[in-house]
């Protein structure tokens, strides 16, 4: 008697569960993703073979622009809890006698880079939008009569001791204006920082090599 023959069925994978996990993984990384806020002003900056990374929390940054434009940042930290923006803008109004609202304390501490005089900060806060308020990033003051960069400095350093500082110029900078803020964070007691550069792939030539 012959054998009866069982029908060829092709294997089939049931990807339904699969793509209902992906979406809700990609959901999530959405939902929890905080993205760079984009640069206050452009800086070109030079190249290096340094590999070092500069941290994501608790850093300081100095930006200065090839027209020797200085601005200035200070994360929040990694404590949720913790919110060294906003504690450095009340010290930085009781230097300068300015009041400010809670909201503007708490907007302020939203911000990133700022780069503009004390007496234009509550402006560029309440400003309707954003080319209203780069309208204002005319460099922080860091003349000897109205040295406001160092009380920046200062002050960051009193809200946040353990803030690592970050020097960002552009390739163009003048050194005289990079010496000046060097020389700022020296008086601040500030002697290590880093330098954000571009990273450059040094190569090597055979005809470099030392012979053996």
């Amino acid at each position: 008697m012959p054998k009866i023959k069982q029908p060829v069925r092709t294997p089939h994978i049931d990807m339904t569960p699969m793509v209902d996990l992906f979406s809700v993984l990609l959901i999530f990384l959405l939902l929890t993703t905080s993205f760079r806020p984009a640069e206050v002003a452009p800086i070109e900056t030079p190249n290096s073979v340094s590999e070092k990374q500069a941290p994501d929390n608790d850093i300081m940054t100095i930006l200065i622009t090839k027209d020797s434009l200085v601005f200035f940042n200070i994360d929040n930290g990694k404590d949720t809890t913790t919110h060294f923006r906003s504690e450095l803008l009340k010290k930085m109004a009781e230097q300068y006698k300015i009041t400010f609202t809670p909201q503007e304390i708490n907007k302020f501490g939203s911000f990133s880079a700022f780069g503009l005089p004390m007496k234009n900060i509550k402006a560029w806060l309440n400003a309707k939008d954003s080319k209203e308020r780069d309208k204002l990033q005319t460099g922080i003051p860091s003349d000897s009569l109205d040295n406001q960069l160092a009380w920046w400095i200062r002050m960051a350093r009193l809200t946040n001791p353990g803030a690592e500082v970050a020097l960002k110029g552009d390739a163009e900078t003048p050194y005289v204006v990079v010496k000046k803020v060097m020389d700022l964070l020296q008086e601040n007691k500030v002697n290590k920082f880093n330098l954000v550069t571009n990273l450059t792939k040094e190569e090597v030539l055979m005809k470099d090599l030392p012979p053996k």
